[in-house]
């Protein structure tokens, strides 16, 4: 197997692009009044999701990274304890922000050739790198796709920007 060819494919399928929207692209464009907008049925709001992306992908890339991390209790620490009504923008931007930066330490990861993707974690002998960032990209693509369904009976889909 040709190790550059699977560090490419891997950072394809972390960015989007090939068979979803980007990441970026899926929340952007967002109108502020639609990010905690719960539809009738549905269990979450946009920004709940994504919130919950955040703290899922940074526990799994703080895994991969610190033999000291603690994960948040599960279920409930991967989920925002409190949903404002009207969330700050700058609070938006911010789990926006932390999301994206976090997706792009995973893809350092993977782009790194000096690390062994196939070897376990040398903390967590029952991982390996692989399993992990398999995790977040399925964990990510399962989600964005909400997202975009969300906007689009929100008729928030597509972004400005295409999608």
């Amino acid at each position: 197997m040709d190790d550059r060819r699977l560090r490419a494919d891997l950072v394809e399928l972390l960015r989007g692009g090939s068979a979803h929207v980007p990441p970026a692209q899926a929340l952007a464009d967002l109108p502020p009044a639609l990010r905690t907008r719960r539809l009738p049925g549905e269990l979450r709001s946009i920004w709940e999701i994504l919130e919950h992306m955040r703290i899922a992908q940074e526990d799994i890339l703080r895994y991969m990274q610190d033999p000291a991390w603690v994960s948040p209790p599960w279920p409930e620490g991967y989920w925002p304890t409190e949903v404002p009504e009207a969330l700050p923008d700058a609070v938006w931007e911010a789990t926006v922000r932390q999301f994206l930066a976090d997706l792009e330490a995973v893809v350092q990861i993977v782009q790194d050739p000096a690390l062994d993707l196939t070897a376990p974690i040398p903390h967590a002998q029952e991982h390996t790198y692989l399993r992990e960032v398999l995790l977040v990209a399925d964990h990510n693509a399962y989600h964005l796709g909400q997202v975009v369904a969300i906007r689009r009976i929100l008729g928030a889909w597509p972004p400005e920007a295409g999608g």
